[in-house]
């Protein structure tokens, strides 16, 4: 069967740092096995899901160029979730529990008191008929357990190695609420089985569903798929993140101006074997893939370090790569204009700083009038090129008499208005006799 995997964020929000990195997980395996890569929407929350954060979502897995194979909705899929429940029933694992959350508490509270676990004692299982139909003439609704298997439950997870869990020590699980509306659990597993996912990887947070859910795809007459449980993602502190902190949501991280590669790279990458570098192509990453590399410690999420990886990333991309984003930010300079400020930018919208630099008007900063107008005055004839600014400069050095930062540090406020950038041999031929004239006299230009 061919690999099917799937990423299933609720469009209740925008996606974050921690929603991509299972995205990218689930994409890399499906690229590199050749199989299927599902966008599943779970939008069962209807107060909370809405169409404008669907819509983010999906921009943002574009932007990543994470495409997908085909897209569902689980508000599209109530029937399959129905006939479920009804066959559940019917086998005897599905069964009503009329507790409230405040008698649930208070079960949970005497346990603990008692050294017990606070595992739910089925003690709606020994409801009569009377029994329910007496709590339901007082108005109480009942929410529906998944009556789980007292053995033990094991898999080969892809990330962590052979797990074993006692379902003895687990609550059977809600699958229904009171008001008819569905957990997480239930529909997600009704999706796995009628899309053929044969494959689910997520976040470790995610190890104490498996045991349950490997259950209730073996209650629905299926066999369940393997699973993948990655390290999940903390501060450069240590610290958890917060999903609360828009910084770190990927509609923050493309307005800051970063580039797609390297947030996929660096998410990609964080809390593997392998160092931290950009790629050129997602490419990269499909070929760098391996369950085996993921460390089980949390990977550390440095919003510093992924700048510095952009800034790597654009210094190393040819003029092919930028060209059409350069134009559309009204920048025409070329490949020689981009050879010479890559370099400098930690961003690409920084190009068009450069630009300005380049073309004015830009008010000079006059450090050294009488320097600068002797460089003035020994300014060579055009046309200049990439060797012009040493033969200049070597003139004004013997002809002032100064050296070092005391002759450069002048000429590159003047010319450019700025201490440091990009070198003025590559710049000085862009911005031209009359401009460098001009500056160097005090004029704007």
């Amino acid at each position: 069967m061919a690999v099917t995997v799937r990423f299933a964020p609720s469009p209740t929000g925008r996606l974050h740092a921690g929603n991509i990195r299972t995205a990218l997980f689930n994409f890399l395996f499906a690229r590199k096995t050749g199989g299927r890569f599902l966008l599943r929407l779970d939008d069962t929350d209807a107060e909370r899901s809405t169409e404008a954060f669907a819509d983010g979502i999906r921009e943002d897995l574009a932007w990543l160029g994470l495409a997908w194979t085909e897209e569902v909705r689980q508000s599209d899929r109530f029937d399959r979730y129905a006939a479920a429940v009804e066959k559940l029933k019917a086998s005897g694992r599905l069964y009503p529990a009329y507790e409230t959350p405040e008698e649930l508490e208070l079960k949970r509270k005497r346990q603990l008191a008692r050294g017990l676990p606070p595992v739910y004692d089925r003690a709606a299982l020994k409801l009569m008929d009377a029994d329910r139909a007496k709590l339901e003439g007082e108005g109480r609704k009942p929410h529906w357990r998944f009556k789980l298997e007292q053995r033990a439950v094991a898999w080969d997870d892809l990330v962590r190695g052979r797990q074993h869990v006692d379902a003895v020590s687990l609550s059977d699980p809600v699958l229904v609420r009171a008001d008819g509306t569905y957990l997480y659990t239930l529909p997600s597993v009704v999706d796995d089985i009628d899309l053929g996912v044969t494959h689910v990887i997520r976040g470790e947070d995610h190890v104490a569903n498996t045991a349950p859910q490997i259950q209730l795809f073996e209650a629905l007459g299926a066999a369940p798929p393997a699973f993948g449980h990655h390290n999940l993602l903390v501060g450069p502190d240590g610290h958890a993140l917060s999903k609360r902190d828009r910084a770190l949501s990927i509609e923050s991280l493309r307005e800051e101006g970063l580039e797609p590669l390297a947030v996929a790279s660096y998410a990609a990458i964080i809390g593997t074997s392998d160092a931290i570098a950009p790629h050129a192509s997602l490419d990269g990453l499909v070929s760098g893939f391996g369950f085996a590399k993921l460390s089980r410690a949390p990977a550390r999420f440095d919003p510093h370090e992924l700048r510095m990886l952009n800034a790597k990333l654009l210094h190393a991309l040819p003029f092919e790569a930028v060209a059409a984003r350069l134009r559309e930010m009204g920048i025409v300079g070329g490949e020689d204009f981009w050879e010479a400020v890559r370099g400098n930018l930690a961003v690409l919208a920084e190009a068009k700083f450069w630009w300005q630099v380049v073309n004015g008007p830009l008010e000079p900063v006059i450090a050294d009038a009488a320097l600068c107008h002797a460089a003035a005055n020994l300014l060579p004839p055009e046309p200049w090129d990439s060797e012009t600014w040493s033969v200049w400069s070597s003139a004004v050095k013997e002809a002032t008499g100064a050296k070092g930062k005391a002759l450069f540090q002048p000429l590159r406020l003047a010319l450019t208005g700025r201490e440091h950038g990009p070198e003025l041999k590559h710049l000085l031929p862009m911005i031209g006799r009359a401009r460098a004239m001009a500056r160097l006299e005090g004029k704007g230009a």
